[in-house]
């Protein structure tokens, strides 16, 4: 089977690493020459606006998906037209606009943090009136890894905030003194089967994900059935093909979706060897209409990523249970260079061992 993919950055890599072994023939559509899955697969040079690129991608694949949220929706509507897209591009519709998508959200009965529509400075005023401090004030779109937002804790942050941030559609909302940050990876197949994997403790630094831990310790059957719940409203309601990332805050008992990503996540990246089947190779399941597979752990992982500068390999495979996954990227400040997944039998050894890696792989504010 031809798979098409709309970006070509390390998930597309991934993608296209998972499939080969599936037999699919992979070719992404990707604007810079060096992109990091042009390693292992096909690549058309060419902007996702381009319909003249868009065609070639559309002649070269049976099924064609994406490996970020924000590639222009009416791209991906033109190819649905001409070939399968999943997941649907209304999913990108939604988790494009943080308004939208917290109101979404709203729609379905999912808790989030308290929110506000910003346009205007008046608008502003009255939003931090209504919601107070401390809040984040974000922009609506083009927000990925800590990127567009501020948080206010005084009357000064907001003035500052304003000045760098308005004069665009924007959202504020309620800081959450949540206890720590969770996601849960589902995926959803062309029949309507849904299977989730166990929710995972997330650190970020700078807004930017550090560590990911799978399965998250302390969670309960009852608040692992409620993130699989509101995981199974969002995939029915979007009629939802491939993998799905929700992201939530954990304040005390309660679950408060953050944001959704309509592809396979960061947070995910331990499954490769982690879980019984990837959710790299679910999301290929899925959307070529495969039954899906198992999504049990083995055993337990933690996941670091390396941002900015390239490791060096010898010194991550000292330790005996990692696995060292680098992207061809070239070291630059903020970037995804690779990560590493640590691998253990059970939970009493993780956490034995995670001050250890902690320290091995600790990353410093940027």
């Amino acid at each position: 089977m031809k798979l098409g993919i709309l970006g070509g950055g390390q998930l597309g890599r991934m993608l296209a690493l998972a499939g080969y072994p599936l037999g699919l023939t992979t070719t992404v559509l990707e604007p810079s020459a060096g992109c990091s899955a042009a390693a292992v697969c096909s690549h058309i040079h060419g902007e996702l606006e381009d319909y003249q690129a868009l065609y070639e991608l559309a002649k070269v694949s049976e099924i064609v998906t994406f490996e970020f949220e924000n590639v222009p929706v009416q791209s991906a509507q033109w190819l649905a037209e001409r070939v399968p897209v999943f997941p649907p591009p209304r999913a990108l519709e939604v988790s494009q606009e943080r308004l939208a998508e917290k109101e979404f959200f709203s729609s379905l009965g999912i808790p989030t943090p308290p929110f506000a529509a910003v346009e205007t400075a008046t608008d502003f005023r009255t939003a931090l009136r209504e919601i107070g401090l401390p809040s984040v004030l974000k922009t609506r779109r083009f927000g990925y890894d800590g990127k567009g937002q501020a948080v206010i804790r005084t009357p000064q942050d907001a003035e500052v905030a304003w000045q760098r941030l308005g004069g665009r559609p924007l959202i504020l909302e309620g800081f959450v003194p949540f206890d720590r940050e969770l996601s849960l990876i589902a995926v959803r197949s062309r029949d309507g089967q849904i299977a989730c994997y166990p929710l995972i403790e997330n650190t970020h630094i700078d807004g930017i994900l550090h560590r990911s831990i799978a399965p998250a310790g302390d969670t309960g059957e009852e608040l692992t059935e409620r993130a699989m719940d509101f995981a199974a409203r969002i995939l029915t309601e979007l009629d939802y093909v491939g993998v799905l990332c929700i992201e939530f805050f954990q304040e005390g008992p309660r679950l408060l979706a953050n944001e959704m990503a309509p592809r396979v996540h960061n947070s995910g990246h331990w499954t490769i060897e982690g879980a019984f089947t990837s959710q790299f190779e679910n999301h290929l399941r899925a959307v070529c209409g495969w039954p899906l597979g198992r999504t049990d752990t083995i055993g337990c992982s933690v996941m670091y990523n390396f941002i900015g500068d390239l490791p060096d390999p010898s010194v991550v495979l000292a330790h005996r249970e990692a696995h060292l996954h680098l992207y061809g990227k070239s070291a630059r400040p903020g970037r995804k260079v690779g990560h590493v997944t640590l691998q253990v039998g059970d939970r009493d050894e993780l956490v034995a061992r995670l001050p250890e890696w902690d320290r091995s792989f600790q990353r410093l504010p940027l």
